[in-house]
């Protein structure tokens, strides 16, 4: 059993002020597998503090002496990816070769990102006779998910570290394990103190202490729409920087020139990435209307295939999710989505034959979804596919930017021009292609009410520096 006691601050390992207990639950088998202290206030006021008194010596490191930093951060990573792939094997219930493959992989990924950023970055440009500087913005508070644990934590500690910003990171009480093993990670790779401060809490307790702090200059969150609401909210008094990924709702156009089998195959795999609980996956596909029956039955095979089983198992490939609350939300929506009228092709409610424990769902696909339907425009977070159908281009375009949402849109045609000019038309901040290979170094971020600001790459680092303009500090000679 686990007993995560501690938090990380001011390079210490210290014991909350008064912690209140969180049972963990392993999704996959419903068992309790360790207690977690949960912070408040107080705790957040430690951090911020050391936060704040680490911020200038931090701030006037060189980018060198920062490049140094996050190699030796990158090295401890990878030495330790096995047990960071396990944590979330328990934890959010990730299959373990997914927790490794797709999950942990992700740590190295941004870290080599960032690391190319920043050498090449130029935090300084003459303008006229004005020298602009990019500065560090301050102390930033980190919110992050349980469904990327990994990928959501790095991708806000390397800009912010790289940026020379300290932090206070407050991770999912779902995947506090991951979150303190990359404190170990940063302890072992000689973070200075006060630099990196986890404090492990709920929303009500450290996210609101943590959004609302005076000595907080940035919060970076990434979650549900309606709490990073809230969020915004709590940081609009003190006038900080909020920079939020939010949910999404994302459309899949298959154009009328697609290989229908290939295009049908890879968008249900898309959607039932992370067993579905992510917030950029294509989760409506839409379909030329006389397609329809033939991708529907496409979709019914592929879904019918995904193996399901132990979260141990190499061979898994769908896990369970994350907790009770998520589980029935999403049978509730299933539920919906029959009463709705759509046309369910493949799973439905209840758990998997042969599943008698465990948050398992299973795999879902809905055909002849309507936009006025609840499961096209609601975020399910499971593995659950609309598959919605159109007549002309314009209609799919139409239907696509018809949500709240603008995280991704997905093109998929024979005729690259083509899909380019559809693409155009999305409102989403990130379109994929052809289904492409990832970019690490492509902004991450959404339209509308899918947030505000870009993570990723040079995007995400820019979020993390405050813009300075010195006028007059050039001589005429370079006006």
């Amino acid at each position: 059993m686990y007993r995560t006691g501690f938090f990380y601050i001011d390079g210490k390992w210290v014991e909350p002020s008064d912690p209140s207990w969180f049972e963990l639950i392993d999704p996959a088998t419903e068992r309790a597998y360790g207690i977690l202290a949960l912070g408040n206030a107080r705790d957040v006021d430690l951090a911020v503090g050391a936060a704040r008194r680490a911020f200038p010596g931090y701030a006037a490191t060189s980018v060198e002496e920062r490049v140094a930093l996050l190699r030796r951060m990158l090295k401890a990573y990878e030495r330790r990816i096995g047990e960071f792939a396990e944590a979330m094997r328990i934890e959010m219930g990730a299959p373990i070769t997914f927790a490794r493959n797709g999950q942990a992989v992700r740590g190295t990924a941004h870290l080599n990102a960032i690391l190319e950023v920043l050498e090449r970055f130029e935090s300084e440009q003459v303008r006229g006779r004005t020298r602009v500087v990019l500065e560090p913005i301050g102390v930033c508070g980190l919110i992050t998910p349980w469904n990327w644990p990994i990928n959501q934590i790095v991708v806000k500690i390397a800009p912010a570290l790289a940026a020379g910003c300290t932090m206070v990171l407050k991770p999912s009480e779902y995947s506090a394990l991951s979150a303190l093993l990359f404190a170990e990670v940063a302890e072992e790779a000689g973070v200075p103190p006060g630099v990196l401060n986890v404090v492990n809490g709920d929303g009500a307790g450290v996210g609101v202490a943590i959004a609302s702090h005076p000595d907080i200059d940035m919060v970076s969150f990434t979650g549900s729409t309606r709490a990073g609401v809230s969020v915004a909210k709590y940081a609009a008094e003190t006038v900080k920087r909020v920079a939020q990924e939010l949910g999404g709702k994302s459309a899949n156009i298959l154009l009328d020139d697609v290989d229908l089998e290939s295009a049908v195959r890879r968008g249900v795999a898309g959607c039932f990435t992370n067993s579905g609980q992510s917030c950029s996956i294509p989760t409506r596909m839409l379909v030329p209307r006389h397609l329809m029956n033939d991708a529907a039955q496409i979709a019914k095979r592929e879904a019918e295939s995904f193996r399901l089983g132990p979260t141990s198992d190499p061979a898994t490939q769908l896990g369970p999710l994350v907790n009770r609350n998520q589980f029935e939300r999403v049978q509730a929506l299933i539920q919906c989505g029959i009463d709705e009228g759509a046309r369910l092709v493949a799973g439905g409610p209840g758990r998997p034959d042969g599943f008698e424990a465990g948050y398992y769902v299973r795999p879902t696909v809905f055909a002849n979804v309507t936009p006025g339907m609840t499961i096209a425009g609601e975020e399910i977070f499971g593995p659950v596919l609309s598959m919605m159908p159109y007549d002309t281009e314009a209609e799919a375009i139409r239907i696509a930017n018809g949500t709240e949402y603008g995280l991704a849109a997905y093109i998929q045609s024979a005729d690259l021009e083509r899909a380019r000019r559809v693409a155009r038309a999305m409102r989403a901040g990130g379109v994929h292609i052809n289904y492409p290979a990832p970019d690490f170094h492509a902004p991450f971020g959404g339209y509308k009410r899918s947030g505000n600001g870009r993570e990723w790459g040079e995007a995400g680092l820019r979020e993390y520096l405050e813009t300075k303009a010195l006028v007059g500090y050039e001589s005429h000679e370079h006006a």
